[in-house]
């Protein structure tokens, strides 16, 4: 019967991210040849192939895929867990790893770990935007802590916390003839370039939950990575985008851009947290919540 160690997973996975045998080796830190022989000898105990050979690439086999997908399941665990043991070890608390869904949320966020770093002094903070699995696959597959997201999934196993309220709002600049206007509506952007953040259309509200709705499609769709620029295009009248009014009446001065309610009745929206039921008793991560909470109730006095 074949005992499956860790270094079998790691070399699935590194085999997969990197392509070859030789460059699993290397990051692995191992010769090819001790590389080759542990898989070999795995194959023989398992009596079947992890890969197909095929001149000098590897195509996994179905136990290969099966194989592949315990490894981004279990590894990051591992490594979480001994990445704790080890702060435990050395009498630190932790590293509370966010992942952003929420593209123009970073300004919201530095409001939150600025005062929860001088709190928490011996809580490191990592920020993550990219995940291999998407957001929830993140927090599933331990490469995060808690998640920064507008739409939550709720699954079992997860817990989200609303903590911050918002009104997306179209953004327009200083010579567009919707500016001064109360609301627009979807048809009013049949004719215009809409900038947006590189997210699927599905997952964008300004599409779903009001253009998809009514048939109505701009008449170009632009993508911009970063807030600053798509703001600059906007004010230059390249387009108008869709943003949170608390982030534009930020930037208004800046970039001489202005908020226009989306609809008569505007669009509300939350931002949430979400982490795993199973961390809910981690104290600096319960604290986490309970600052961004905070900052909510101290902006409803302002």
């Amino acid at each position: 019967m074949a005992t499956l160690e860790r270094i079998h997973l790691e070399i699935v996975r590194a085999v997969a991210q990197h392509g070859s045998l030789t460059a699993a080796a290397e990051r692995l830190h191992l010769t090819q040849s001790a590389l080759s022989h542990t898989v070999r000898k795995l194959e023989d105990q398992l009596g079947l192939a992890i890969w197909y050979r095929e001149g000098r690439s590897l195509r996994p086999t179905q136990a290969g895929e099966y194989l592949l997908t315990v490894s981004n399941r279990l590894l990051p665990q591992l490594i979480h867990a001994e990445d704790r043991l080890q702060q435990f070890a050395q009498g630190e608390r932790g590293n509370l790893r966010i992942g952003m869904e929420c593209h123009p949320c970073y300004q919201w966020l530095l409001k939150i770990v600025s005062p929860y770093l001088a709190e928490w002094p011996d809580v490191d903070v990592d920020v993550k935007q990219k995940f291999q699995f998407g957001g929830i696959g993140a927090l599933f597959g331990y490469e995060i802590d808690m998640l920064v997201t507008p739409d939550p999934l709720y699954k079992t196993g997860l817990t989200f916390v609303p903590v911050f309220d918002y009104e997306q709002v179209l953004v327009v600049g200083p010579q567009h003839p919707l500016r001064g206007t109360k609301y627009v509506l979807p048809k009013q952007l049949s004719d215009e370039t809409l900038i947006t953040y590189p997210v699927a259309i599905e997952r964008l509200d300004i599409y779903n939950l009001f253009l998809t709705p009514e048939s109505i499609a701009p008449k170009r769709h632009k993508i911009i990575e970063t807030t600053d620029i798509m703001l600059q295009m906007v004010a230059s009248g390249r387009g108008v985008a869709a943003l949170p009014r608390w982030l534009v009446e930020e930037q208004s001065i800046r970039f001489d851009v202005a908020p226009v309610k989306l609809g008569p009745r505007g669009m509300a929206k939350q931002i949430f947290l979400g982490f795993r039921e199973a961390d809910v008793g981690i104290d600096y991560l319960r604290a986490f919540v309970d600052q961004a909470r905070t900052h909510r109730d101290n902006l409803r006095y302002l």
